[in-house]
């Protein structure tokens, strides 16, 4: 089966991309993980809420908080694709970066992917 792909483009051919089954999960992984609440209109509880924390004072107390919300996120809005087993979150700078490990429950299968922004 095949998906949207994200961000929206178009191919090659000039018709709308689509993305393997694997791949349209990652991408629904960055949205949940990139969105901040209330920035959908019709889901304003969609989202982690991630980037807003990313300018907050760091500390081993907010880095263990925020690797709580982002796992509950993942869990709230994935879980019927998803099996979240680890979340890590890394602040550098001006670089953010989440890696989330889970399992498709469609296929058992194991990933790990890495997602990074930028601080603006």
């Amino acid at each position: 089966m095949t998906a949207l792909d994200y961000p929206y483009r178009f191919d090659g051919k000039g018709r709308t991309a689509s993305t393997s089954d694997e791949e349209h999960v990652r991408d629904l992984i960055e949205q949940v993980l990139f969105t901040a609440p209330g920035e959908r209109v019709n889901r304003p509880t969609f989202g982690s809420g991630l980037m807003q924390l990313v300018f907050a004072p760091a500390s081993e107390e907010l880095a263990t908080a925020t690797q709580f919300l982002v796992h509950g996120s993942l869990q709230q809005w994935l879980a019927d694709v998803i099996q979240v087993e680890d979340v890590a979150i890394e602040i550098d700078d001006a670089k953010l970066t989440a890696t989330v490990v889970y399992r498709l429950l469609r296929t058992q299968e194991r990933r790990t992917e890495r997602f990074e922004r930028a601080r603006a």
